[in-house]
Order: structure tokens, then sequence, then C-alpha cells
């Protein structure tokens, strides 16, 4: 160590020093940078062949499952839309809440067990993506609704928004023609997102224009507080509105006069 430093002392101010040391940081940069280029060249080369064998797959599962009804090439058919530009966030609603593939298309798809498992979907979304451009699905942990999302607010954003078809409480309401607004309780954040970017039937589309990344995110936060909210008077009844509440009351009402009205008469005997 001590003859390590003594050669060091000896020769640091010799002139070829600052030259020798200028050359041996560029070669280490130079090296580093080429080593880390060459790196992520490869993880890009490898998530192209993972993208491209997804793609395929989700071809394969497509003209199986669901040519029949949107066209051998998604370009939508009688009983069914073109999926032409709808992009991954629609696929990966529609199918991972199992609201597809449903055999009768003139009824309102419903909520059930998915057919397909995550890869599946993940190849079906992505087939679906590589024909046009739209938007991206997103898993639970791209949103952090719960780190930008603001409850107030979305609660506010909720009542504006969604409300008048999702009733205030976000159980669901009925629409016209037979149609319906499903209730908001126990669904995926990125589904709930994913609804709101694509408009799945009956809902409009809520743009950034309309609604930003961030507002969305707050509704988000809202619909999981009120999910996971105790009911404080009692038995919630839904949380379906005054209807429910008037009806238990009138039943319950009616059925306490009935009830003093034959125990009066039984006594008047």
């Amino acid at each position: 160590m001590t003859k390590a430093i003594g050669f060091l002392s000896r020769y640091r101010r010799h002139r070829f020093a600052g030259p020798f040391l200028l050359f041996s940081a560029l070669f280490i940069a130079g090296v580093g940078f080429t080593v880390a280029q060459a790196a992520t060249e490869v993880k890009q080369e490898l998530t192209s062949v993972d993208r491209a064998t997804l793609i395929a797959e989700g071809k394969e599962i497509f003209a199986r499952g669901c040519s029949s009804c949107h066209g051998l090439n998604a370009e939508g058919a009688g009983a069914a839309p073109s999926l032409i530009g709808v992009g991954a966030a629609s696929v990966d609603f529609q199918v991972a809440t199992g609201r597809m593939p449903m055999a009768d298309m003139s009824q309102q798809a419903m909520r059930k067990e998915p057919v397909y498992d995550e890869r599946e979907t993940a190849a079906l979304a992505a087939y679906v993506a590589s024909l046009a451009p739209g938007p991206a699905a997103v898993t639970n942990e791209e949103l952090a609704w719960e780190r930008d999302g603001n409850t107030a607010e979305g609660g506010e954003l909720f009542r504006t928004n969604c409300a008048m078809c999702h009733n205030l409480a976000g159980q669901g309401g009925a629409l016209t023609q037979g149609k319906y607004a499903p209730t908001v309780m126990g669904v995926e954040p990125r589904h709930i997102y994913e609804a709101m970017v694509t408009g799945p039937q009956a809902m409009p589309v809520f743009a950034n224009t309309v609604l930003t990344h961030e507002e969305k995110l707050s509704i988000i936060k809202w619909i999981k507080f009120v999910e996971s909210e105790p009911s404080q008077g009692g038995a919630a009844l839904g949380r379906v509105g005054p209807v429910t509440e008037g009806a238990v009351a009138f039943l319950l009402g009616l059925g306490i006069l009935i009830g003093i009205a034959v125990w009066l008469t039984t006594k008047a005997r």
C-alpha cells in the first residue's frame, strides 16, 4: 500500500498524467455506455419478440372465439361492431369482466366470471391494439389512485357526471329501453378507469378534455371509499335511495298498524 502511494505521488505531476487520466476516464465512460446501450437493445428486442408472440396468440384466440361475431379481421359484422380502433382498454374491460364473449348480442352485456384467463385476455388486447391506435389497457398498480386521487373531489365529480345513471351511492340504476347502469361496487379500479376512457354500451366516453386523468383517479378513490364505508345508521338497504327506504317504512308501519288494529279488536271482545 505504501509503495502504491509512493508511486502515485511520484508520477502525479508528470506531464503525461493529465492526458492519461482523461483518456482513462473517456475509455471507461465509453465502455459503460456501450454496455448499457447493448443491454437496452437486447431488452427492447426481447420485448418486441414477446409482443409479437402475444399478438400471434391473440389472433389465434380471436379467430377461434370472436370472429364469428366481429368478423375474421375484426371489421365487424351484422351481429357485432368493428373492433378496429377500440384499443386494448376496451378489450381488457369487456373480456376481463366476463362481458365478452356473449351468446346474445341483442341483450346488455352483464358482468360475470371471465371465460379467458389473464394471459389470454392480454393476448386478445394486444392483437386488437395492433390493428389500429386506441386507448391502452392499464393495471391497478399503474393508476396509483390511492396516492394521487382526492376523495372529496371524486365524490363531487361522481355526483356531477355519474350519479344520474349509477345512483348517488354507485349502486346502479335503470335506463331506458330495458337497459341499466350496473353497480360500480366491487369493480377493480382498472376496469372503472377503462370504462371511463372507452364508454362501453350506453356509457359516454370521458376523454381527458371532460375528466382529466387525475379527476378519474379521484372518482375511483371515492368509489372505493364508499365501497368500504360502514353504515352508521344501521341497515343500509342496498343504498339504492329513498324508494327502498320508503317501501320498508311503509310496509313496516302498515304491518304495525294492522297488528294494533287486530289487537284492539281482540281486546274489545
